[in-house]
């Protein structure tokens, strides 16, 4: 089946033929503005944090690696060390 013509189209060459009206004069055009609601920017930080958190390996290899060397060393373990990693372990705990 072959359709030749379709109605409805070529009454669109009359509408680009139209003037415009010279009433745009008196429109004025003011900023575009938007607003962003606190739960919005409190969900954009929380998804930017996301993808940080998601990018950064699990283990730092280089803290790793400068924390076995230090361990090497006989005199680096001493009591005020000890005592002190205790404290920061207790911390993180909130204890």
């Amino acid at each position: 089946m072959m359709i030749d013509k379709l109605g409805g189209i070529t009454p669109l060459n009359n509408v680009q033929s139209t003037k415009r009206t010279q009433g745009t004069e008196s429109v004025k055009s003011s900023p575009d503005s938007i607003s962003v609601s606190k739960e919005a920017k409190e969900m954009a930080e929380a998804y930017y944090l996301k993808e940080v958190a998601d990018e950064t390996p699990d283990v730092r290899a280089d803290l790793v690696a400068q924390i076995k060397e230090k361990i090497k060393d006989p005199s680096y373990l001493s009591s005020e060390i000890l005592n002190s990693t205790a404290e920061r372990i207790m911390a993180s705990y909130g204890i």
